[in-house]
């Protein structure tokens, strides 16, 4: 079942006074459901037009980040069809659920390259959320994390393989090499360790646990 958690981009001005935001203003971004489906909508206040709103309903996730004005779109020659930040996009857009396990790895990858930010993880009925922002373009990514269990992992890791490099065989290295994704006590949700590795990193990235949620 598609669950509607689209990319959600940073607004331009306070969702409540309506004030146009300054370049480098503190403001505050909140994520909240959205009454007409059973995904969410994004909200941007000034942190004083955010004090003033107390009585109003409460948000699914909110942080203080930084506003900065849009980034000039990128030309269509310097946009690489397959790498992972492109594919992400493509993926979360497409919303297909047998994607769900390709984008949570994508977005760890991005996170460890410093393109992404995790700025909450929240529960929910159907499994944890975890929301990241793009430290340049301010846009959210609603990511479920997919609690990935040993049996899964050689499939994932070949998924996100053949996604990132279609012409990738199995016989040699892929153009962002994953090379081993290591679960602690399969089956138990949370307690995940991933390493993964694309180019010119070499460092482990480890997966959140429950406990690390609050």
């Amino acid at each position: 079942m598609k669950e509607p958690w689209s990319i959600k981009s940073r607004a331009r001005e306070c969702a409540k006074s309506g004030e146009a935001f300054q370049s480098g203003q503190k403001i505050r971004a909140a994520i909240f459901p959205d009454p007409e489906s059973s995904g969410y909508l994004r909200k941007d206040y000034s942190i004083e037009a955010w004090e003033d709103r107390e009585s109003e309903e409460e948000p699914f996730s909110c942080w203080l980040t930084t506003y900065e004005p849009p980034v000039t779109e990128e030309k269509a020659e310097d946009v690489v069809d397959d790498d992972p930040e492109t594919l992400l996009k493509r993926l979360v857009h497409e919303e297909e659920e047998h994607t769900e396990n390709a984008r949570y790895i994508l977005a760890v990858m991005l996170e460890r390259k410093k393109l992404l930010r995790e700025t909450d993880t929240q529960e929910i009925p159907s499994g944890i959320l975890r929301i990241y922002e793009h430290r340049k373009s301010g846009d959210v990514y609603i990511i479920k994390d997919p609690q990935i269990s040993l049996t899964d992992v050689d499939r994932v890791q070949e998924e996100v393989r053949q996604l990132l490099d279609p012409e990738y065989t199995g016989t040699e290295e892929p153009a962002e090499n994953i090379e081993s994704i290591d679960i602690d006590s399969p089956g138990k949700p949370g307690n995940s360790e991933s390493i993964l590795k694309d180019e010119g990193v070499d460092e482990t990235l480890e997966i959140k646990k429950p406990e690390e949620l609050d």
